[in-house]
């Protein structure tokens, strides 16, 4: 193990620490980094509100299952374009919120996790509104196939986890408008 010693420091060093042009310098410098930690916040926040897509309209819809009914706020994609995006490039997804893809018929429904940076839940729902099936904790950016079950109308995704979190099972109801109740 190597020792060092601590020197003394001469008066000449330590007037050289004081020396107003010197100090100057270091001001500069100082609010020279602090501008760019300004604009570079200024840039996250910018992405962040750039990530929750101010075209998507928001609504609210409900779950009903044995431990109870759960809300969320979910964005609704419309377009070709917002549907494709989805929840990519999102950072963060609060505990109450998720998307609602919604499709004209029931079909089989294919999804990815492209660009996807947040485990999810997706939930495959029936046009009837019943969970098809549920495929917990999805692995951020993959590019592997995620199904339903069988003919689905609409797909709701949440934060990975929330669906066991919250003791949501497949045949459990999602009331939502464009679910009726009768198929």
């Amino acid at each position: 193990m190597r020792r060092t010693r601590a020197r003394a420091v001469t008066a000449a060093e330590l007037a050289g620490r004081t020396d107003p042009a010197m100090l100057r310098r270091r001001s500069r410098r100082g609010l020279v980094g602090m501008a760019c930690a300004t604009v570079a916040a200024i840039g996250m926040t910018a992405a962040a509100a750039r990530a929750q897509d101010p075209g998507l309209r928001r609504d609210e819809l409900a779950i009903e299952s044995a431990s109870g009914t759960h809300r969320f706020i979910v964005e609704l994609p419309r377009t070709p374009d917002q549907m494709a995006r989805g929840l990519m490039h999102r950072r963060q997804l609060a505990a109450d919120a998720g998307m609602l893809f919604l499709y004209p018929a029931d079909r089989v429904i294919t999804m990815w996790m492209k660009n996807t940076l947040i485990p999810l839940d997706m939930l495959f729902i029936a046009g009837d509104g019943r969970i098809v099936n549920i495929v917990e904790r999805t692995v951020p950016l993959s590019l592997q196939v995620i199904e339903s079950a069988g003919p689905a109308r609409g797909v709701l995704e949440v934060n990975g986890g929330t669906a066991r979190r919250l003791g949501i099972e497949p045949g459990d109801r999602v009331r939502y408008p464009a679910f009726a109740p009768d198929g």
